[in-house]
């Protein structure tokens, strides 16, 4: 804005060229993303979750979620979900700390802490908000978080929300792990934190030398188990039961919204930290409590996974097949591992492309690319469930070899 005197006057609040600058400066950005191949936008699903979806107006073999047992759609998770709601209505309407404690969160933390060994448990919104209000309560500035350099983005930004020294370590070295270790000695608290089963990659964390280490070195462990819950180890328990540590780590945290087909996320540990959390993690304090039939599946889903085993061996069995032909058509992927499967393509919109040559098949697999993963190791990630059938998975990987070979990857 130019003065009557000629001179250039500062834009004001109200000015409506402040907003138009802001809004061309964010489309600027919008189109480089679309330069770069990594614009992302929303699918539209209609109908429910399952091993086929219908995904922007067309059925396909689903491959892109994380419903690893098949209970989103379980009629006794609906049942559950139907009953509690209309016992305690739709919403709880306020904060755990006001009035939003309804009696089902004790039955659930009671459950949960039981399932995992723990002392105690306390539920969180999201597993995003878990993870970032755990670290940032807990850590300091004074104090220093070891870190792989895999983990998930929320304990990334809850390292950086905490003001902690944080010292990365390549993903899953444990020699590297060990150096930083006896390399930092003045910190306060200590905490190695690691992913338990990771999910762009589909590998799991040694847990059980991480633990010898931490005690070594005098340091807390915490695991983020959203991906192994339900899954690994012999009864489900995760991936400190697959490693024989189960009640062993100090910390452990969790999504609720994947094998357990619901909503929500946890964190289980020593009852001293759960209280703490209850008075110092902001995410929890500051959250509206879960919905009541949030709850209530919860509930469900356990006794489910305690007492249908042979949905994790359906799991393992998909499992195995679909890696054993991912290997037949080409692909370089192990016949041993968890039902994540990274198909490196290298490139986003090479990625992409692959990714809708797949759905133009009938198959939903979703390409990952930056900053889910670092550059150049873009990928399509497949996902198995319990419920795929045998031709399900059959039809996958012809879809998988006839796009495989256009685009020369096998």
């Amino acid at each position: 804005m130019i003065s009557a005197e000629g001179t250039k006057m500062p834009l004001t609040r109200d000015d409506p060229r402040l907003h138009e600058d802001m809004v061309q400066s964010l489309q600027r950005e919008l189109d480089g993303l679309k330069v770069e191949g990594l614009y992302r936008s929303l699918r539209l699903v209609d109908g429910p979750q399952g091993p086929r979806i219908h995904i922007d107006g067309k059925e396909a073999i689903h491959f892109a979620g994380s419903d690893y047992l098949g209970l989103a759609c379980h009629p006794r998770l609906t049942q559950a979900a139907c009953q509690a709601t209309m016992r305690y209505g739709c919403g709880a309407a306020a904060a755990r700390l006001i009035s939003g404690n309804h009696d089902l969160y004790p039955q659930v933390e009671e459950r949960l802490a039981r399932f995992k060994q723990a002392e105690a448990a306390l539920l969180f919104s999201t597993g995003y908000q878990a993870n970032l209000g755990v670290i940032s309560a807990l850590m300091g500035f004074q104090d220093v978080v070891f870190s792989d350099a895999l983990n998930h983005a929320s304990i990334v930004d809850g390292c950086r929300l905490s003001r902690a020294k944080v010292m990365i370590f390549p993903h899953n070295d444990l020699a590297a792990l060990e150096d930083l270790l006896r390399e930092e000695t003045s910190a306060g608290r200590r905490l190695i934190v690691v992913d338990g089963l990771y999910s762009m990659d589909g590998d799991v964390a040694p847990l059980r030398e991480i633990v010898e280490l931490a005690k070594r070195y005098g340091c807390v462990t915490m695991v983020d188990d959203s991906h192994g819950i339900g899954v690994l180890g012999e009864t489900g328990r995760g991936t400190a039961e697959a490693a024989g540590v189960l009640g062993r780590i100090d910390i452990e945290t969790g999504s609720l919204a994947k094998a357990l087909g619901g909503f929500g996320a946890y964190v289980v540990g020593n009852r001293t930290v759960i209280e703490y959390l209850i008075n110092r993690a902001r995410p929890f304090i500051f959250t509206c409590a879960l919905p009541p039939a949030v709850l209530a599946t919860v509930l469900e889903a356990l006794t489910i996974v305690e007492q249908e085993p042979e949905r994790r061996q359906q799991l393992w069995d998909n499992t195995r097949h679909m890696r054993v032909g991912l290997r037949e058509i080409g692909f370089e992927v192990s016949p041993r591992g968890t039902q994540i499967i990274p198909l490196m393509v290298g490139g986003s919109e090479r990625v992409m492309r692959l990714s809708q040559e797949l759905l133009d098949c009938g198959v939903f697999a979703q390409g990952i690319r930056y900053p889910s993963v670092p550059r150049g190791t873009e990928r399509i990630r497949l996902t198995v469930t319990a419920s795929h059938s045998k031709a399900d998975l059959d039809a996958a990987l012809t879809a998988l070899a006839e796009a495989g070979r256009a685009l020369q990857l096998i």
